[in-house]
């Protein structure tokens, strides 16, 4: 099939164009930068530099690359985080999610492209109360940290649109993503014992390697009804038992502990909200509907092998 990746250049973009292309798919790429254009065509992909955000060029490029699946892989996460001011953080990422995403509908309503696939999230948008792990069946969060309502409300504006518009619409939950490209920030402040346990450390997390987040994502190509789905490894964790490994996998000492009202003041509600109250997600949909399986199936083997690469060695050498 032909398949267009919007956002290509990101974590995920990485490790998608390549395996779209082995997967015997026609792949064409777009990336913000031009320095990363050849990046993309040494990939196997017809590159196209674009402007998520602009709906001319959207749709001049959709009517090129006549693909018949569109991912939507388009983000803007900045490397340095701000808890205290999440949707300051998360404004350019919202605004692909609504007003980019409206382009990428229009322009495949226009060219009758019948699969759309959107990059959603898993994890601190599950309403927080209830049992530990939720599914696609359960609501998000009524009721999230102010800080955080504006981001909440692009990722439902997300949902609805893709999975309400008249094509085949898939939007893929992805849990908290590691690997090469996506977590070295997260891991350097880690190192730095910058990240504590806050409170009793209760806030459970659903983990994804990039690696597995691509593999879904080209399955979602071709299977799949229109929905959503929770793209997580099997074992959702909390912070007081998932952090301390990260720790000890990156080389560091053991995170700080602090008081819940200390971790306020430093994090605001949105960081007490991650480390204390969220809810984790369930993969059962997508592996049972999507026939995906992750190739790191926890955070703990992935922690410990797959920080800085891709695949494990035996699956990288046939073994």
């Amino acid at each position: 099939m032909r398949v267009l990746v919007a956002g290509a250049t990101g974590a995920v973009g990485r490790q998608l164009v390549p395996q779209l292309v082995a997967a015997g798919h026609e792949v064409s790429a777009t990336t913000r930068s031009q320095p990363k254009v050849e990046g993309l065509r040494a990939a196997g992909a017809e590159p196209y530099l674009l402007d998520g955000l602009d709906d001319t060029a959207v749709g001049a490029v959709v009517a090129r690359a006549r693909p018949d699946v569109i991912v939507h892989e388009m983000t803007a996460i900045p490397a340095a985080m701000n808890l205290r001011k999440f949707d300051q953080t998360f404004a350019a990422t919202s605004r692909l999610r609504t007003t980019g995403l409206d382009h990428l509908l229009a322009a495949a309503r226009a060219q009758g492209v019948p699969r759309l696939i959107a990059q959603s999230y898993a994890g601190w948008p599950n309403a927080r109360s209830g049992g530990p792990v939720k599914t696609e069946a359960d609501q998000l969060d009524p009721d999230p940290p102010a800080a955080m309502r504006a981001t909440l409300d692009a990722i439902r504006y997300l949902e609805q649109a893709v999975t309400g518009a008249p094509l085949a619409g898939l939007a893929l939950r992805y849990g908290s993503l590691y690997g090469p490209g996506a977590s070295e920030t997260f891991v350097r402040l880690v190192r730095r014992r910058h990240v504590p346990v806050i409170g009793g450390g209760s806030g459970v997390w659903s983990f994804l390697h990039v690696t597995d987040a691509a593999a879904a994502t080209v399955a979602a190509v071709s299977q799949g009804t229109p929905g959503v789905y929770n793209i997580v490894d099997d074992e959702p964790a909390a912070v007081a038992e998932w952090l301390p490994v990260l720790a000890s996998c990156a080389g560091a000492r053991p995170p700080w502990r602090v008081p819940g009202w200390l971790g306020r003041l430093a994090a605001g509600d949105a960081g007490l909200s991650v480390m204390t109250s969220v809810r984790g997600s369930s993969n059962a949909k997508a592996k049972r509907e999507l026939e995906w399986t992750p190739i790191w199936p926890t955070w703990r083997d992935g922690f410990a092998r797959g920080l800085d690469r891709a695949y494990p060695t035996e699956v990288a050498t046939g073994g």
